[in-house]
């Protein structure tokens, strides 16, 4: 019996590793899709190792099943592994390598609510991005004729107007045209966006959890459920800097002799949380500049002596550890918690 079997996922044709207790290998063979269930049904439990990547977690959760210990490693802890050679043999003899490595970090299978969540959430972010790409073309082609207008999604009232009256800027027909088919894909995917804000709020609103991330000022919706769908469990954490070091909000290392050196942001965590913890600090600190009500003096005295953006990202950072604290402890944000997340 196998003590680990390493899988290399593919679409139609999949590569197992199998070894025993001492890593020694026992077998290597391919298996077609329609295989593979047939297979690790009539195997005995065993530890089944695959990286993190498409159709992992389905994988993950087809062999856990039948009662295997399924874990998944990231792409980049497995590349160390691969000798010489890259073909499917070779990355499975990898991936079973860095599977017995006493200190791997795995990554947590999630669950098809989870999946569910996070695939409502990379539509929208998608449809957003599709909507910035259609308006900056349409201004790229009307500033070519003289039509300017400012960046944003509100300026598309006086794109509207150019268009409306093509005549006071001699546009070609053929241009007036064409921007009116910008516009109106830009006004189907912003009802699109519109519609999905809607059903990410209605979600974030059916969970306990999420509605108490989002008592965090410069937490909302979106945000708590980024979290929810890509964020392994709380618990896993030893501690709130440790969240904040997955997220990839904390500074690069350069150290070496005994003498630390840290860079710029290490960047090299999850980024999606990453950025919107990012943009939730930057609105907190938009709000209090404009409001003129800094209640924190820690953001008051970061303010007066660094760059805005620089302070959000360390506000970003203080976000991540309170998010942490309130998940592990089950409890609300409360501006005494300052402590907690300092």
């Amino acid at each position: 019996m196998a003590h680990l079997v390493a899988i290399d996922l593919a679409k139609n044709v999949f590569q197992l590793h199998g070894v025993d207790d001492r890593g020694a290998a026992l077998f290597r063979k391919k298996l077609r899709r329609e295989q593979m269930l047939d297979f690790f049904g009539r195997m005995e439990s065993t530890q089944v190792a695959m990286e993190a990547c498409a159709t992992a977690h389905f994988w993950a959760r087809e062999l856990a099943s039948f009662g295997h210990t399924v874990r998944l490693i990231a792409p980049q802890y497995v590349k160390p592994y691969v000798k010489r050679q890259k073909n499917d043999m070779a990355d499975a003899e990898a991936i079973a390598e860095a599977a017995q490595r006493p200190s791997m970090r795995f990554v947590e299978p999630k669950t098809k609510d989870q999946q569910s969540r996070a695939a409502l959430f990379r539509t929208r972010d998608l449809f957003v991005r599709q909507r910035t790409q259609l308006v900056n073309a349409l201004r790229g082609t009307l500033a070519e004729f003289g039509a300017i207008a400012a960046k944003g999604i509100p300026q598309l009232a006086r794109l509207r107007g150019i268009l409306e009256e093509p005549d006071s800027h001699d546009l070609p027909e053929s241009v007036a045209a064409l921007s009116k088919m910008y516009l109106s894909r830009i006004e189907d995917i912003s009802k699109e966006v519109d519609a999905l804000t809607v059903q990410i709020k209605a979600e974030s609103a059916s969970h306990p959890e999420l509605r108490r991330l989002q008592t965090m000022p410069g937490v909302g919706p979106i945000i708590a459920l980024a979290i929810d769908s890509f964020a392994p469990d709380m618990k896993t954490f030893r501690s709130g800097r440790d969240f904040a070091a997955w997220l990839g909000l904390v500074p690069k290392q350069h150290s070496s002799g005994g003498k630390e050196r840290l860079g710029k942001t290490s960047k090299m965590g999850q980024r999606d949380i990453r950025r919107l913890l990012i943009s939730g600090a930057m609105a907190v600190l938009q709000w209090a500049q404009r409001s003129k009500k800094i209640a924190d003096p820690w953001i008051a005295r970061m303010l007066a002596k660094k760059p805005r953006l620089m302070v959000a990202v360390a506000l970003a950072n203080r976000m991540a550890r309170g998010l942490w604290a309130m998940t592990v402890k089950n409890e609300e944000f409360r501006p005494s918690h300052r402590d907690a997340i300092a």
